[in-house]
């Protein structure tokens, strides 16, 4: 221990050293603490806010210099740079304790400007001074104008959800009632959707009439739990929240430019119109997404551990996300949900419920306001901007995999005013993600609209209009296969809906959309002279078809009518003609494992003669066709008198569609037969039906890429 403790004389001389500077240092740090609070003592700022937190009831406005000189001071502080926190909850608190009446209770509330944020406590203990019963009634309704333009700005809003029902309370005070709306509207979740919550708004509908504000809130209450709520939507219907925040507003936006700080490029809150003394030239703002952002920056020093939500505009990856997945705060104005991949992804991993519904309320208003009531154009004169706007929520869906019930009921509305020009990609686009309709709303909802559109417009529409029906049974059929369960038949459409359906209803609907796309292109392709283009667009949709079974599991077999089969069959490129025949492949593989399953299982779907009837006519009109050349004859195909056949003064009328004299593989014979017989000079298609040429053209056919006509071939003509 002597040694341990044995210390040199220069070490000890260090040691002095280091204290004396660190007890010098100590005393720097006293003298800067208390020079700091002598001069936040002196600060005139401070104490006014001293003041105003110490005053005492009852201190009289009238003659009172200092109370003035002190008020001065703050308005000053708050027009110029803004109040922090706690001067905001120190003046809110005076304003609305009134101890020094009601003369001030105005003047301190317009001034309430914040810098940086609003604390949520304060907003709480201001609601609880509604009801003491003291404040006059238009204190009351300005106080609650306040909370609505700070609202993104509070930094927190558990305690205000906490306190829905004391807020719910003062809906039946006829001059709160609209802002109270708009305040539950901001705070409504699921689980605050009561029956007797309902009762009491219908009841004050009953004795006001059919209000904005009131009808918005029920419709938000029927979005949560529409089997509580049995109202329905206008076909016009005003915006229930009207834009009040206008003096704060303009303050709030030269403060931030003052402080440079970053705060939403809009505090506006969602459903706000303006007055309608200046809606002479109505603006088209509903299909601007709102920016994602917080209202406020949070300052750099605090640290986020200590925040107990997070807003989403703060999430920087998708590895922060999921490490604050349980404290992400949305936005009060959902549409800007669409513009953030992060965001998407919060909603795909999560799923709120609350959330979705939002969103789709919001989706729905904006559709609806922009496309069907606007007196003055509507998109029509901002396409640009609408056709962005279609274009995000075409991507936000393809990202989601499943689209909105918001965009769903708007497309089934817009069909029937459509022009089938305006957006049509877009349009179209989001028709083939429509969800399975059931069979008996479907020819309402989208067959009527459609057919008159097809039937009058050009030969692209139709063809647009076939792919997309192509694209949205696709998604039909693949969602089927995916998600459809095997134990039991009741299925559920989506994910977020609580309509199901049996697997004979969605058998059902998925034979409506067949045999109407096939009414459509039967008469379409004798209305536009059986056009390639618009042909090949409809053997794609039977190439869908034709699978339903062994791709999708799907247990149905549609064949195409004859309006499009034998147009196919007697087209004059090859390629139609090799569609066909690969699709005629896949029904007889499908048909053969159907009929198969049938056999070993009881459980299998039993398949009508008719499917099978139709299908072995078919194959046998092909064949014949195609390969032994008895077009005519009797029983075995199409059926022409002898006199007709006659009067064409066409020899051999039974082989002129064989594969050497087809139309479509005419251009190949020839070729096949120069490069076969090169120093022949007279042209002799029928030497190659002889057996070896005939193997040899059939080899040479099928190298041209006719796989169609290969797999054909190889599956139904024993050679």
């Amino acid at each position: 221990m002597a040694a341990r403790l044995n210390v040199s004389d220069s070490d000890a001389s260090g040691l002095d050293n280091q204290s004396e500077s660190g007890r010098s240092s100590n005393r720097s740090l006293r003298v800067a603490e208390q020079e700091r609070k002598k001069s936040e003592a002196e600060d005139p700022f401070v104490l006014a806010l001293k003041y105003f937190s110490d005053v005492e009831a009852g201190t009289p406005v009238t003659g009172n210099d200092e109370v003035e000189k002190n008020l001065v001071l703050v308005e000053k502080m708050a027009y110029s740079r803004g109040l922090d926190p706690e001067a905001i909850s120190v003046m809110l608190e005076f304003a609305l304790s009134l101890r020094m009446g009601t003369t001030l209770c105005g003047r301190v509330l317009k001034c309430l400007l914040p810098s940086a944020g609003v604390p949520q406590e304060a907003v709480v203990r201001g609601l609880g001074w509604l009801g003491v019963g003291k404040l006059p009634i238009t204190a009351q309704v300005l106080f609650i104008k306040w909370v609505l333009t700070m609202f993104d700005m509070i930094d927190a809003k558990d305690q205000l959800r906490a306190v829905y029902g004391f807020i719910f309370h003062y809906v039946t005070e006829e001059n709160l009632c609209p802002f109270v709306c708009h305040l539950l509207y901001l705070l409504t979740r699921k689980e605050n959707v009561q029956v007797f919550r309902v009762r009491k708004l219908l009841e004050l509908q009953s004795k006001l009439g059919r209000q904005p504000f009131l009808l918005h809130l029920l419709l938000l209450y029927k979005v949560f739990c529409p089997d509580l709520l049995m109202i329905s939507i206008p076909s016009r219907m005003k915006s229930g929240f009207r834009n009040h925040n206008s003096p704060w507003k303009s303050a709030l936006n030269n403060i931030q430019r003052s402080n440079g700080s970053q705060v939403a490029p809009d505090t506006s809150l969602a459903f706000m119109i303006k007055d309608d003394t200046v809606s002479g030239k109505r603006k088209h703002n509903h299909l601007k997404l709102p920016a994602l952002s917080s209202a406020v920056k949070q300052p750099q020093s605090e640290p986020s551990s200590k925040r107990r939500m997070i807003p989403l505009v703060q999430v920087r990856s998708f590895t922060h996300l999921l490490q604050n997945m349980h404290r992400i705060e949305l936005p009060s104005q959902m549409g800007s949900l669409l513009g953030s991949s992060l965001a998407l992804q919060y909603l795909d991993c999560v799923q709120d419920e609350s959330a979705l519904l939002r969103l789709n309320f919001w989706l729905g208003y904006a559709l609806h306001e922009e496309f069907f009531f606007c007196g003055d154009g509507g998109a029509s004169q901002n396409s640009e901007e609408a056709l962005q706007f279609l274009n995000r929520l075409l991507s936000t869906q393809q990202f989601l995999q499943e689209g909105f019930s918001s965009s769903e009921v708007f497309l089934y509305k817009f069909l029937t005013v459509w022009d089938g020009a305006l957006l049509r990609p877009q349009i179209l686009n989001l028709l083939s993600n429509v969800p399975v309709i059931p069979s008996s709303q479907i020819g309402r909802l989208l067959f009527e609209p459609l057919m008159q559109l097809f039937f009058t417009s050009s030969l692209f529409f139709k063809c647009a209009l076939i792919e997309c029906l192509n694209n949205m049974l696709l998604k039909w059929l693949t969602w089927h296969s995916v998600y459809a369960l095997k134990d039991d038949l009741d299925i559920s459409l989506n994910s977020h809906t609580s309509i199901n359906m049996t697997l004979s209803g969605f058998k059902d609907s998925v034979m409506e959309l067949i045999l109407f796309v096939g009414r459509l292109a039967s008469v379409g392709l004798q209305l536009e002279n059986s056009h390639s283009l618009l042909l090949s667009f409809t053997l794609d949709f039977y190439e869908t078809v034709c699978d339903t079974f062994l791709k999708y599991g799907l247990p149905l077999m549609v064949m195409p009518p004859p309006g499009v089969f034998y147009l196919a069959l007697f087209a004059a490129e090859p390629v139609s003609v090799d569609s066909l025949a690969y699709i005629m492949h896949r029904y007889k593989v499908n048909l053969t494992s159907a009929k198969n399953q049938e056999k070993l299982t009881e459980q299998a779907f039993h398949i009508s003669r008719e499917t099978f009837r139709e299908f072995n006519h078919y194959l046998m009109v092909m064949v014949n066709c195609l390969w032994n050349s008895r077009m005519f004859q009797p029983g075995v195909g199409v059926q022409l008198a002898e006199e007709l056949l006659l009067e064409s003064n066409v020899p051999q009328c039974q082989s002129r569609f064989s594969l050497t004299h087809h139309p479509a593989f005419m251009s190949c014979a020839v070729d096949f037969h120069q490069k076969c017989w090169p120093t022949r000079k007279n042209l002799d298609l029928n030497s190659i039906k002889d057996p070896k040429p005939w193997s040899w053209y059939l080899e040479y056919l099928f190298n041209q890429g006719f796989s169609g006509l290969k797999q054909f071939v190889q599956s139904n003509i024993s050679r």
